[in-house]
Formats: structure tokens, sequence, C-alpha cells
């Protein structure tokens, strides 16, 4: 195997496996994950739980490797079939290339995808002890609908009142119960107002 054939295999094989990973987070297609040893904080223990962040991701992943595999493997190939360099000045600039862009692959990630990434906490998700209001009445023993805010999102919800009642378009709930994808409500004004008699 001539050293122009090597780059060209690691150039299409880093190309082929970023369109890979690409058209398998766009299409949602079956997909692995490559998870490499690295130093830092979180290494030895395994007590860290969740997602990576910029701050603990491993410099060496899939990105990363790919994104080597193709700049090292298409600079060395361009410098091989189209300089007078020797092997070893072609071997050191392809590897400064492959560095290179795995580096702003890394920093991509890490600064820009990730930098807002964290752990979800199911407590986030709660819907029993949300604040919401009808937006479609409820009929005496029957179902309307709630809007509530969590998480900075706006939520619709099927609701029933907990007691039975009718429940007016616009009167503020709380959520007591969720069951099914029903949530049962109270009145605002009269949990406080249990909640005052009870102080």
């Amino acid at each position: 195997m001539t050293w122009e054939i090597f780059y060209l295999v690691c150039f299409l094989f880093g190309v082929t496996m970023i369109g890979l990973s690409f058209l398998g987070g766009s299409l949602h297609l079956p997909h692995m994950h490559l998870h490499l040893p690295h130093g830092g904080p979180h290494a030895a223990g395994g007590a860290h739980g969740g997602g990576a962040t910029g701050s603990d991701m491993s410099f060496f992943n899939f990105a990363t490797i790919t994104a080597f595999l193709a700049w090292f493997g298409g600079t060395g190939y361009l410098l091989t079939r189209y300089s007078s360099l020797v092997v070893a000045g072609v071997l050191t600039l392809a590897v400064v290339a492959g560095v290179v862009g795995a580096t702003i692959i890394f920093w991509f990630v890490a600064r820009v995808l990730l930098k807002y990434d964290r752990d979800l906490d199911p407590a986030d998700y709660e819907r029993v002890g949300v604040l919401g209001r009808i937006s479609s009445p409820i009929r005496a023993g029957g179902t309307g609908e709630i809007i509530f805010s969590q998480e900075g999102t706006r939520h619709t919800c099927g609701a029933r009142s907990e007691n039975g009642e009718a429940l007016p378009r616009g009167s503020e709930v709380i959520v007591t119960r969720y069951e099914k994808g029903i949530a049962y409500v109270r009145r605002w004004e009269e949990m406080a107002e249990e909640e005052v008699a009870g102080n």
C-alpha cells in the first residue's frame, strides 16, 4: 500500500463516518455510541451522572476522531500527490492538519452545542403542584383543558375537577394529581384559603 492510498483511505473513512453520523442524527437511524476513557474529575469514580458538558467532554470522541481522519487523510493525500515533500514532512503536516480539524470540531461541540446542555431533573417536569389556568371550561363531572408554563415552555393538558365541580374558563387552578394524561385540579383560591385556615 502506498502512502497516497493510505491517506485516501483515511480521508474516505473519516468523511463516510461523518456522513453516516449526520444521516443517523437527521433521519433518526439506529446508531452506536463510542465512549472512550478520559482523564478528569469524573473519570475514576463513576459517580458522575448524566450527559457530558463542555467542561467534562473527552477530546477523544467519535466526532473528533472522524474529523482527525478526514483532515489527516485529505491533507496527506493532497501533499503526497501534488507536492515534492518527503514522507516525513507530509506525515507531519497531515498530523498537524488532523489535530487542527479535530480541535475545531471539539471546540464547536464543547463551546457551542453543549453550552446550555444540562442534566434533566424529573422534578422539573412533575405536574403535581403546577399552577395553571382553565383554557377550556370543565363541566361538572366532565373534562376540560388547562394551560400552564413549565421550564419556560407553555403546555396544555386535559383536566378534570378534583371534586367534580364545574370550573369556568380563566380560573386559576393547581394540579393535585396527574393520572393517564389527565390533570386533576382544584381552584387556587380554595387551596390558599385552606392553607390560611390551617395556620
